[in-house]
């Protein structure tokens, strides 16, 4: 039931998104463009406009080459606002670098073809640096370069090792809801517990089933088989001798073993319930 109702939601956010927002995402939703210009400096790698060359802009002829252009005083920008259509957010990067610009650089590519049919030298709009559009030399190896260098290098370090030390298990416990315990004929007092066991390994396994927290716990069944990837639902029976319960509830501590793998192992903590008139 979840899967079609997660299709049809996926379905009408795509059609929103692309159909509707289009560049209001990039403007108002994404975060992208926040963070990335608090990383900035002078010698980060941006989409720019070089304005010592493109100005004084305006509309020339074609046949105009690029030394007669220079000496009628214009710019190597024709002007023909190419570069602002194919924006997928609407931006001039001529008027420089703003936070709506998401680095696609289809300006880049819009510009050098109309340098092309100019016969202009290209990368009047490029990747370049602040640093280098002023004619000072941009430096590659930098404190804050080094920085995200390291951090990079801990995240990447912390997801392996996050990835190493995963536990392939999980399982939930929960006690029957419709009774509190139940009194068998031997006088024992007894709880059902379901068990949720999900096997994340890529290996099928079988798992020992052990409970402890009073000294005369039992269990109905202390094995589970499941394939990998997989879960199962297991309904167990946990009984105890009424002399070893001084109050109501007491916690008890279920632990998962595969017999496989001892290195599999995991617990939950849950309640056992006695007899509330004692």
């Amino acid at each position: 039931m979840a899967g079609p109702i997660l299709g049809r939601l996926f379905l009408v956010f795509t059609y929103l998104n692309a159909g509707w927002l289009r560049e209001q995402v990039c403007i108002y939703m994404c975060p992208y463009a926040r963070f990335q210009s608090v990383m900035f400096d002078r010698n980060t790698l941006i989409v720019s406009y070089d304005q010592a060359r493109g100005e004084p802009r305006g509309h020339r002829k074609k046949s105009l080459s690029h030394q007669q252009a220079r000496e009628a005083g214009y710019g190597d920008c024709i002007d023909c606002d190419l570069c602002v259509q194919v924006c997928p957010t609407g931006i001039d990067i001529r008027d420089g670098l703003q936070f709506e610009c998401i680095s696609c650089a289809a300006c880049i590519d819009a510009c050098d073809s109309v340098m092309d049919k100019m016969g202009y030298p290209r990368g009047l709009v490029r990747y370049t640096t602040e640093n280098a559009l002023e004619g000072q030399k941009s430096r590659i190896i930098r404190p804050r370069l080094l920085g995200y260098f390291a951090a990079l290098v801990l995240m990447m370090g912390t997801f392996a090792w996050a990835i190493n030390d995963r536990m392939p298990l999980n399982f939930d416990a929960e006690r029957e809801r419709t009774q509190l315990y139940q009194t068998t004929r031997d006088g024992l007092i007894s709880n059902v517990f379901t068990l949720s066991v999900r096997n994340l390994d890529d290996q099928d396994h079988t798992y020992q089933l052990t409970v402890a927290g009073l000294p005369s716990l039992t269990l109905d069944s202390n094995t589970i088989n499941v394939p990998a990837g997989e879960s199962r639902l297991k309904v167990v029976t946990v009984t105890a001798n009424p002399d070893d319960l001084q109050q109501p509830s007491h916690n008890i501590v279920f632990s998962l073993q595969a017999q496989q793998n001892e290195r599999i192992r995991l617990e939950r903590e849950t309640s056992f319930l006695g007899d509330i008139r004692r």
